[in-house]
């Protein structure tokens, strides 16, 4: 369970009395926040080995609010190998088509056991997936890769340019890149924050935010052309002592284009993703 800190003067005076419990109330204010809220140390990442689960739910409605289907994906991922290697284990997909009931057992993507690799942009190259299926299903496994990549950029790569409170733009980061085979994703601008400092299990986490708005993507995929815009936003938590990730969620908007073989008409559709990872070992 996470107990969020906030910035208030108030609430760093009821935090001190476990954090520094020896000094006076004005000196824990200037305490605390010399030492936790002044800037993000951008130590080096203590990588040992670490697992997380990833769980990603997409719903699908149409442009009044209909439900159409909901899709989950679960996978394990490893960081902490040799040489910088991670690994995906126990990746599977469930679909359901009531958006009341829970999702049956998921059908285990066996393409994905121990797929390694060493996060880069080289993600995006084909060849990292030359043993994938031609169907538009593998498309929720590659976001597994494509989505831990961007939560791990966000926490370890930005901490130097972060101040408290401020939004951070990522530079050059605006333009279209290619997503191996399947298609193309155009961002206009990424923003981060760095917003303040929470526990997780007895431990201080770095709260950095990001956002992601009117992003084009477009996919081309056995049986199915997509195109449309999506907006992206999250969070993720920091270990302020090894750097470590201890958890992270995201959310995501996407209006859709589908033109679908054997269908003379295009479909519009709303897709909403909740995301979340979390700490396995």
């Amino acid at each position: 369970m996470k107990t969020t800190l906030n910035v208030s003067l108030a609430t760093i005076l009821m935090a001190l009395l476990v954090i520094v419990p020896s000094v006076t109330n004005g000196q824990n204010k200037k305490t605390v926040i010399k030492k936790y809220l002044t800037e993000l140390t951008p130590n080096s990442v203590n990588k040992t080995l670490q697992k997380y689960r990833m769980t990603a739910i997409y719903t699908n409605r149409d442009l009044y609010g209909t439900f159409i289907d909901k899709t989950k994906v679960t996978g394990d991922y490893t960081i902490g190998l040799n040489n910088g290697f991670v690994n995906w284990n126990n990746v599977s997909i469930s679909n359901s088509k009531n958006y009341l009931d829970d999702f049956p057992e998921g059908i285990k993507q066996e393409y994905m056991e121990n797929i390694t690799y060493v996060p880069s942009p080289k993600i995006l190259d084909p060849q990292t997936f030359k043993d994938f299926p031609e169907n538009s299903e593998t498309v929720f496994s590659r976001n597994l890769i494509w989505d831990m990549y961007a939560i791990e950029e966000f926490a370890w790569n930005y901490t130097d340019s972060l101040e408290l409170n401020k939004t951070y733009r990522i530079p050059k980061i605006k333009g279209k890149f290619d997503m191996a085979d399947i298609g193309t994703y155009a961002h206009t601008e990424i923003q981060l924050c760095w917003t303040g400092i929470s526990a997780i299990d007895n431990s201080l986490f770095a709260v950095i935010e990001f956002r992601a708005l009117d992003n084009k993507v477009e996919i081309t995929m056995p049986g199915v052309n997509m195109k449309g815009t999506e907006q992206y936003w999250g969070t993720v938590w920091i270990s302020l002592k090894n750097k470590l990730i201890g958890r992270a969620v995201m959310y995501s908007g996407t209006i859709q284009e589908l033109k679908m073989d054997g269908f003379d008409t295009k479909f519009i559709i709303k897709t909403i993703r909740e995301l979340w990872v979390d700490k396995i070992q």
